[in-house]
């Protein structure tokens, strides 16, 4: 079922894990995708893909942003998908973690939302996804201080923005993931120094016994980018395997 037909999509921190599964899910249901990260190496793979363009994009910076969606044109669903996970409590926390997780995690949808809400405005109507977490909106892990903080500001984006503009014909609504499998958690866990029982602490947090796929929640961003859930708006979607039951 091609769904999206018609539709154009710009998702950021598209070359692994969770964006890129959104990617290669909204180009199959027929939507154009501008997938944008800040590694070019990590979108080499995706530019061949049906529906699909690539661009190199930082969302730090706000130039880049203007530009890539003044070159992008209509915009119809937006997907969030950049940031970044700080380990430790308040205590192990250093003020510049703090800095550039808020920056990447937050200010960057700020940036992406400014730029594209004029023009879905004009258009009558887009559908924002934001990238939260369980972590934060919902629930406090131990030691995700600043991840959890910078989570639930996520939350608070999404409602105002979803308030604002709802008589404009914008959506927004966040995906609230558990854990999920990507080059970044396995990369976290090999940090810890112990891989093996790392990974067991995060299964053993899902009351389904394992941790989640890209493609799960890839479905979820597919779901919120249709015209099937035209009637959602300023909603926080967990999908995290029961943990917040």
């Amino acid at each position: 079922m091609q769904r999206l037909l018609g539709q154009r999509a710009l998702i950021t921190a598209a070359g692994q894990g969770i964006g890129r599964a959104s990617v290669l899910r909204l180009a199959e249901e027929g939507a154009e995708v501008i997938a944008t990260d800040v590694n070019e190496a990590a979108l080499a793979d995706l530019a061949g893909v049906k529906g699909v363009t690539t661009r190199v994009l930082n969302v730090l910076d706000g130039a880049a942003i203007t530009a890539a969606v003044a070159e992008a044109g209509r915009i119809d669903v937006l997907f969030n998908c950049a940031g970044v996970v700080h380990a430790g409590d308040i205590m192990a926390s250093t003020e510049s973690e703090w800095d550039f997780a808020f920056d990447l995690n937050c200010k960057a949808m700020y940036r992406m939302i400014r730029a594209v809400l004029p023009g879905m405005v004009a258009q009558g109507g887009g559908s924002i996804i934001n990238m939260a977490s369980v972590a934060g909106p919902l629930t406090a892990p131990p030691n995700r201080f600043i991840y959890s903080a910078s989570k639930a500001a996520v939350g608070g984006i999404t409602k105002s923005v979803a308030q604002d503009y709802v008589k404009q014909g914008i959506r927004c609504n966040a995906v609230c993931p558990g854990t999920v499998d990507s080059p970044s958690l396995h990369q976290r866990l090999k940090d810890t120094g112990n891989y093996e029982a790392a990974m067991e602490a995060f299964i053993a947090r899902q009351p389904m016994g394992r941790i989640g796929k890209p493609e799960e929640i890839a479905a979820m961003v597919a779901y919120l980018a249709a015209p099937e859930s035209a009637y959602t708006t300023g909603q926080l979607f967990a999908l995290d395997g029961g943990w917040t039951i």
